[in-house]
This record gives C-alpha cells, sequence and structure tokens, in this order.
C-alpha cells in the first residue's frame, strides 16, 4: 500500500513539474512574441528605406538615360581661355561629331550640330552638306550600307595664342567602316572655348573629290578660325553650294 502511494505521489509531482515548464515555456513564448511585437516597426522601417533606395537608384538610372541621349557638352578646364590641355577633350568632341556625321550622311541618323558647332554660317554649311551627300547616296541606292563604325587613329593637334583666347587645330585621320567594305580620309576642326564649352569654328575634310574639296577649294590647310564669322565669304560659300548642286543634278 505504501509503494503504491509512492508511485502515486510521484506521478502527480511529475504532472506538477510538466505542468510548472509548460507554464514558462508559455511566458518565454509570450515574452519572445512581445520581444517581436516590440521589434517589428523598426523591421518594417527598414524595409521601406530598401524599397525607397531601390526607387532613387531607377529615378537616377532614368535620369541618367535621358541625359545620355542628349548631346554632351565638352567642358574647357579654363572658363575663360583655351590651352594645349584641352586636347583630349577637344578630340573626344571632334571624334564624336565625326561618328554622328557620317551616320548622318550615309544612313539618314539624326546630328545635332548646334550643341558642337559655334557659329551659324558655319552649321548652315554643314547641314547642307549632310543634305546633298544623303541625297546623292540615296539616289544611287548606296544607302543600304550602313556606316557601323568610325575609327580615329593617331590625330594631330596644335594649339595658337590670339587675342580672342586661342584655338586648337586638330587633324583626324578616320576609317570608315560599313557593312560591306571601309574607307578612310582625314578631317581638319578649328575649336575655340566660347563660354567654358568648347565648339568647333571650322571644319574641313579635304579628300579628292569630297564635298569639301569641290567647294570650298582644293589641298586647303584651315587655319583661320574667324572665318566663318566674314558674312560676305559665307555668301560666297553659300553660292557655290547652290551651283555646285545643281551642276550634279
Amino acid at each position: 500500500m505504501k509503494a503504491r502511494l509512492k508511485i502515486l505521489l510521484t506521478f502527480c509531482l511529475l504532472i506538477t513539474l510538466s505542468g510548472c515548464s509548460t507554464t514558462m515555456e508559455n511566458k518565454e513564448s509570450e515574452q519572445n512574441t512581445d520581444k517581436l511585437i516590440d521589434e517589428e516597426p523598426e523591421t518594417i522601417v527598414s524595409k521601406e528605406s530598401i524599397e525607397v533606395s531601390a526607387l532613387n537608384k531607377e529615378i537616377t538610372l532614368n535620369t541618367e538615360r535621358n541625359v545620355l541621349q542628349d548631346p554632351p557638352e565638352y567642358v574647357a578646364k579654363n572658363k575663360g581661355g583655351l590651352s594645349i590641355q584641352d586636347s583630349e577633350t577637344a578630340y573626344e568632341m571632334c571624334a564624336r561629331v565625326l561618328t554622328d556625321y557620317y551616320k548622318a550622311v550615309w544612313n539618314g541618323s539624326n546630328i545635332e550640330m548646334g550643341a558642337f558647332i559655334g557659329n551659324v554660317n558655319l552649321e548652315q554649311y554643314t547641314q547642307k552638306k549632310i543634305q546633298y551627300q544623303f541625297d546623292l547616296y540615296l539616289t544611287h541606292n548606296l544607302t543600304d550600307n550602313l556606316v557601323k563604325s568610325v575609327d580615329v587613329g593617331t590625330f594631330e593637334v596644335e594649339y595658337t595664342d590670339d587675342v580672342a583666347g586661342g584655338f586648337l587645330y586638330l587633324k583626324l585621320p578616320v576609317e570608315i567602316k560599313k557593312t560591306v567594305g571601309s574607307y578612310g580620309e582625314p578631317t581638319e576642326f578649328l575649336v575655340r572655348n566660347v563660354n567654358g564649352k568648347l565648339v568647333i569654328v571650322d571644319w574641313y575634310t579635304g579628300t579628292k573629290d569630297s564635298y569639301d574639296f569641290m567647294v570650298r577649294g582644293e589641298n586647303l590647310t584651315i587655319g583661320n578660325p574667324n572665318i566663318w564669322d566674314d558674312s560676305e565669304w559665307a555668301k560666297k560659300v553659300d553660292l557655290k553650294q547652290i551651283e555646285f548642286s545643281s551642276s550634279i543634278q
């Protein structure tokens, strides 16, 4: 009897301890739940922060994409003048212009000349130059052979000082690579600093039978950065353009 009573008491004790253990586990679980509830606002804030960060990144990328669609600006080292230190930037600008130019002539692509050319007369001359060549190639069914890339070789650069702040002379030999075949020709540029930005003030491609060769004259070496400011000279060149276009048609 005593042995049976002892076993029963032991069983009751085990049940009591088990109940206490369960109660303690429930309390600990409740405490952990309370702790999680206290920490939950912090987790939400962190998540919102990540989403905002991703949104800002997306906006930045979209903005950068829009900026890249616009013509880039080529800024001079010194806002008030020009030096040989601007050679690399001038080269990048002229190489970009040549790429856009040949794709406009052969592919019919758009070109933003006003962003690179610092004279209205030169801009108008270049527009007519591009239009004439594209129309000529289109008439002879040559525009299907598209320009794929324009590679620039070793270029020459010289700086000349003058009362207007100096100018750079650049000569860029280029290879125009098309769908089938390629050809090369050198182009000369004169570049000035206008209000802190580099702009092209003259541009001549002197390859035999090229447009400039036929209209402006043979085998010129450009060296006057103010030539397109001469309205009388610009009018004579414009008349030559009209005569040249008429003689080919």
